[in-house]
């Protein structure tokens, strides 16, 4: 017992206390209140003007407060048409929650149909007074119904400007059938982009600049679903209303 004792006191400086390595939760929002969690998250309201009509890409809805409801547990995002009006929803975690690098995940749910466009992206906090895109905008998932299996995941940059040449279009067969895991890990040195963990795309400029990497800063998190516009398309299936953008949860981790 003595010499058990004697080498467990020699060893004991050697011995190196574990550190775990997972990441840590930094936000988590799983849609289950009643309404939306006013804490997190701001309505983005309107159709942009008159600072910014079509929200810059000619869309055609009105964002609206009744087009985001919190149902089952998930965040649905509804697009419709009254008479010759559409409406959607749009929320924003701008000045609530932003963070710099990290990985955010989001479970989502796509709509279907000729014109809808939803969305999962990010901008820089600085945006009121370094304008786009000196501020940075960073799309998590891009999805626009006319064509159909194929995710956008996009930066955009000074450098880029109205290009978007920072872009990787990813074909999935049904990604439209059931939820799917969008995740981006961004860190000092890149951004990451995986659909349900298979890694799609990767972003890294050799020269990081004010005009190559705008993103060594806070950004926010965007979830809406426009209709019509630039990308969306000049065509809009009115058959298809009223439509569903469903997102399970959100997360950002450390």
């Amino acid at each position: 017992m003595i010499v058990r004792v004697f080498l467990l006191l020699l060893l004991t400086p050697f011995l190196v206390p574990t550190v775990s390595s997972a990441p840590r939760l930094l936000f988590s929002d799983e849609f289950n209140e009643d309404s939306l969690d006013l804490n997190s998250w701001s309505y983005d309201l309107g159709d942009g003007c008159p600072n910014l009509c079509g929200w810059g890409n000619n869309e055609w809805q009105s964002y609206t407060k009744k087009n985001v409801t919190t149902v089952n547990n998930h965040l649905v995002i509804s697009a419709t048409k009254q008479g010759d009006a559409y409406y959607s929803g749009r929320i924003t975690s701008k000045d609530k929650f932003e963070f710099t690098y990290g990985t955010i995940e989001v479970k989502a749910q796509l709509p279907r149909g000729k014109g809808l466009w939803p969305a999962i992206w990010m901008l820089g906090h600085d945006i009121d007074t370094n304008t786009w895109p000196a501020c940075g905008e960073i799309d998590i998932m891009e999805y626009v119904g006319k064509s159909p299996g194929q995710i956008h995941t996009t930066l955009h940059t000074p450098e880029s400007y109205g290009q978007s040449f920072n872009t990787k279009i990813t074909n999935i067969d049904s990604i439209e059938e059931g939820f799917h895991v969008y995740k981006t890990k961004w860190d000092a040195n890149q951004i990451q982009f995986y659909i349900d963990d298979v890694l799609v795309y990767t972003f890294s400029p050799e020269i990081k600049n004010d005009k190559t990497w705008p993103f060594n800063k806070p950004f926010y998190i965007i979830l809406n679903l426009a209709i019509g516009g630039h990308f969306g398309g000049s065509y809009v299936d009115d058959s298809i209303f009223p439509e569903d953008f469903v997102i399970d949860y959100v997360k950002v981790y450390q």
